[in-house]
């Protein structure tokens, strides 16, 4: 595990470390070949440069980001900010192990949005698979 998002995992409390290390473990086992690192303060996995899926603590507990989650058609994931990204929050104590995490985690390797070239592109997504 990249040593990085070690750190970032003793900083949590024992119930989230517990969540979000049992996700990075499922990250790195359905994502094998992607780059894993903590990109604007939180773990963050990536396909040749463009952000994929990563997580973060928030006050209301661990928010599962799909940076291209929109375009899955999964009813769990909910819509987050005006690009394509979608959410999962995780609610006190929730079992992750009952979600469909390993078909989202394909869906990230086969739906993909540039979100590495948007700065360049002013904005604009451009699908990449």
């Amino acid at each position: 595990m990249n040593p990085d998002i070690a750190a970032y995992h003793l900083q949590l409390e024992p119930e989230h470390r517990r969540l979000c290390e049992y996700l990075a473990h499922e990250f790195s086992r359905c994502l094998p070949e992607v780059e894993a690192k903590v990109w604007h303060a939180h773990p963050v996995w990536f396909i040749d440069g463009n952000p994929i899926v990563g997580y973060q603590l928030l006050k209301s507990g661990i928010r599962l980001l799909f940076w291209s989650g929109q375009s899955f058609e999964e009813p769990l994931l909910k819509n987050e900010g005006k690009f394509k990204a979608a959410e999962y929050r995780f609610t006190a104590g929730e079992d992750a192990t009952n979600l469909p995490l390993e078909r989202w985690l394909n869906k990230a390797l086969d739906i993909q949005w540039d979100y590495k070239n948007i700065v360049k592109r002013k904005g604009e997504l451009i699908r990449l698979k």
